[in-house]
């Protein structure tokens, strides 16, 4: 079987394994967020931490209970580094450094998972299990509960209650997140991932010598990596290393955890707005925008450039032999164009044109499908500006789902959409003009721009994966990454939880004959332009600068 028939066989299977899941997840995570029930073990957890779970939030409430529990637990994740040398389980590492200890817990909390360290040499089963591991939940959760109350304000009217973000933030946690991690670890364990709390200890011989290696809880850790669109690795070669990704199976199956829950909650979307046909609509914006990704992506990197790629049968270099250029390929734009970052592959080796996708995907802003709940009230927010688009060209008032988009909503759409590029953009010329962030880069010319922008759009965008090549383990790289992840992660969220109380407070619009209808395929195609112009216009002098000077000359 060749390569390419290979990797087009295994997308084919990732499409019909997503689409059988679609509907029953779905629709139970829509029933998890709008039921009144509270289980016992949530009842526990309400009372520890002193919450009302039955009581509504207005947007401003909400809010500030996003960003209370968000702070906390950056301090606690800060604190357990620090204290990393005294604690059991700590494999003998020392404390994390103060700029990396900020730099690890800024981008855990922020769903992140940006590392600048190497896992198995600095994290005991400590901070692995008791701090990252619990932050690869909740950070996933707060998403899911932050998209869950921006469609609650579509759904209501004559109201600014938007739910309550603790039992939404539970629920998330223990009816979805973890169920689905117990059995997604199971299925790693048995492909041959590891779960354990074994030490250090000496393995094999190369050349004349030892080689170390750790345990760990890694399959435990790699489900949620993957599930909750973290990203964080257990080991420095994250999921190319065949402790936490042994097989092609084990590849496949984490990149359909990276995929599920995205994608599945557009029919969440659909049932809680009580018309699954708009869900379709924003389920085949991601899709067609994934899809053309991927193909787009393992067209650049089966292209042939001499004997040596005929052989191997595609650009083979940073890649596992025991996935190949196809997977890789797949993973690398499953990961990109969610908030994932977790790499199969060695990106800084894809062809320039490659680097590029990746790039260009997650300047998207994530959206397709998007990390869990952030990629979901992103393509919403690029829906209102699409259906404010229309609304210009046709001379009508804008309407989406029977609200108005009025100059409140289209100011919140407009800063959500332009915080993220200002950060990017902004840290990027910092670091180029500066004479120490640029002793970081490996690389000169073109590729190593490229190092340096991957790494602030990476981390403005909560995504996590690493360009490599660039060393981010430096005071400058470590604080200004980790207020830009802090800055890209709940900024954001302000004016997605206003845009949400300003629906919700609407009364609905009666549909007309001339309102548009954006449950059709016209608008859906509408809506991927916009998406891409937008990018396009706002990125696209830096790709000049980057992954498209590399991928010309080449």
């Amino acid at each position: 079987m060749s390569p390419v028939l290979a990797g087009v066989l295994q997308l084919l299977a990732l499409i019909a394994a997503l689409a059988l899941a679609y509907r029953p997840l779905g629709d139970y995570m829509a029933r998890v967020y709008s039921s009144e029930k509270h289980y016992k073990p949530e009842k526990w957890i309400y009372k520890a931490i002193g919450a009302n779970p039955g009581a509504e939030m207005r947007w401003p409430a909400y809010l500030r209970a996003v960003l209370a529990f968000s702070a906390v637990s950056v301090l606690f994740l800060y604190a357990l580094q620090r204290a990393q040398g005294i604690l059991p389980g700590s494999l003998g590492f020392s404390a994390i450094d103060p700029d990396q200890a900020f730099n690890t817990a800024a981008s855990f909390v922020a769903n992140t998972n940006w590392q600048s360290y190497y896992g198995e040499q600095a994290m005991g089963h400590v901070v692995q299990t008791g701090g990252l591991a619990v932050q690869n939940f909740v950070s996933a959760a707060v998403g899911m509960a932050v998209a869950v109350a921006l469609v609650r304000g579509f759904a209501r009217s004559r109201t600014g209650e938007l739910g309550n973000f603790w039992a939404d933030m539970v629920r998330g946690v223990v009816r979805i997140l973890l169920p689905i991690s117990v059995i997604g670890a199971i299925v790693l364990v048995a492909c041959g991932a590891i779960q354990n709390f074994a030490g250090i200890h000496e393995v094999g011989q190369f050349m004349g010598g030892t080689q170390q290696w750790n345990g760990g809880a890694v399959a435990s850790q790699e489900v949620i990596k993957e599930l909750g669109t973290n990203g964080g690795g257990y080991f420095n070669a994250n999921s190319a290393h065949p402790f936490e990704n042994p097989n092609p199976f084990s590849n496949l199956f984490e990149i359909f955890l990276i995929l599920v829950i995205p994608f599945a909650l557009t029919r969440t979307f659909g049932r809680m707005v009580g018309n699954l046909r708009q869900g379709y609509a924003i389920l085949a914006t991601m899709a067609t925008i994934w899809i053309g990704f991927t193909a787009l992506m393992m067209w650049t990197e089966f292209a042939h450039h001499g004997p040596a790629f005929d052989i191997a049968g595609g650009a083979m270099e940073g890649k596992e032999t025991r996935f190949g250029v196809g997977a890789s390929a797949i993973f690398s734009v499953a990961t990109t164009l969610t908030s994932t970052g977790a790499v199969n592959s060695f990106h800084s080796s894809y062809t320039g044109l490659g680097g590029g996708i990746q790039l260009l995907g997650m300047q998207l802003g994530e959206i397709a499908p998007g990390g869990v709940g952030s990629g979901l009230y992103g393509m919403l927010i690029m829906a209102i500006i699409a259906v404010f688009i229309a609304g210009l060209m046709v001379g009508r008032t804008p309407e989406y789902l029977g609200k108005k988009i009025g100059t409140r909503e289209i100011k919140f759409a407009a800063c959500y959409i332009l915080i993220t590029p200002a950060l990017v953009l902004g840290f990027t010329a910092a670091a180029m003009a500066l004479d120490t962030p640029a002793n970081s880069m490996t690389n000169t010319g073109a590729h190593g721009f490229s190092e340096i922008l991957y790494a602030y759009t990476s981390g403005a965008n909560n995504n996590g994966s690493a360009f490599a090549g660039l060393n981010a383990d430096t005071q400058w790289f470590n604080s200004t990454i980790g207020i830009a992840m802090l800055l890209g992660r709940f900024l954001p969220m302000v004016f997605v939880l206003a845009l949400a109380g300003s629906l919700a407070e609407q009364k609905p619009v009666p549909e007309t004959a001339g309102t548009l209808r954006t449950d059709k395929p016209l608008y859906t195609g509408l809506l991927v332009g916009t998406i891409l112009i937008v990018t396009g216009l706002t990125y696209f002098p830096a790709l000049a600068l980057g992954p498209l000077a590399e991928g010309l000359a080449s």
